[in-house]
């Protein structure tokens, strides 16, 4: 009875806030300059930081996890976008608990899953020279950067990590805990650190 009880007003609890979340990511994605379709869909609160020179374009049906009780897969991080380039999302994309830092350009294309906790960078941050590290005012200057293309259908599993200057094709399927640090070509799956092509998608 107590249980019953207990399990009520969480239930009741989460459907009440459920209502807010939406809406607050709507108002930080307005503040930030996103463009995005009104039928957008967020649980949980985001972080976006979007710079002067940033821009971001979120596609229709865009389904967000982010944080504690909505991902519960495990480290639940907020969901992150921190944008100096370009970085679009095309429809029908969900992603939980994602970090996505864009430098340069980022495209995600249409019908994509980003398995829980998955980050995609398009920089290294930092110099891979030893020297120019030690100086913190050219050391991010000097990182490389490369657009990441995802493309259509693609499914990434979750904590995998998504380097700078690859393109994942349409249909192709990231294994769990993978990096990925080249290119994976359509209808493969791939998986590893590094990720390594395991073996063809049944179309």
């Amino acid at each position: 009875m107590i249980s019953d009880i207990f399990k009520g007003i969480r239930k009741l609890k989460e459907v009440s806030i459920n209502y807010v979340y939406t809406p607050y990511a709507k108002l930080i994605f307005y503040l930030n300059g996103v463009k995005f379709a009104s039928n957008l869909t967020v649980y949980g609160f985001l972080k976006v930081i979007v710079t002067r020179r940033g821009k971001v374009v979120v596609g229709k049906n865009v389904t967000v996890n982010s944080g504690n009780n909505h991902n519960i897969i495990g480290r639940q991080q907020k969901t992150i976008f921190w944008v100096e380039g370009l970085l679009t999302i095309g429809d029908n994309v969900g992603m939980s608990s994602t970090a996505i830092i864009c430098n340069h350009s980022i495209a995600i294309g249409d019908n994509v899953t980003i398995g829980g906790n998955s980050v995609i960078y398009d920089t290294d941050f930092h110099s891979l020279v030893p020297e120019i590290r030690l100086n913190k005012s050219i050391d991010k200057l000097n990182a490389k950067s490369g657009k990441v293309t995802i493309k259509d259908n693609v499914f990434i599993g979750a904590h995998s990590t998504i380097l700078k200057g690859v393109t994942i094709g349409f249909n192709s399927v990231v294994g769990a805990c993978s990096v990925v640090t080249r290119d994976i070509p359509d209808n493969e799956i791939w998986a590893g650190n590094p990720a390594q092509f395991i073996k063809s998608v049944q179309i």
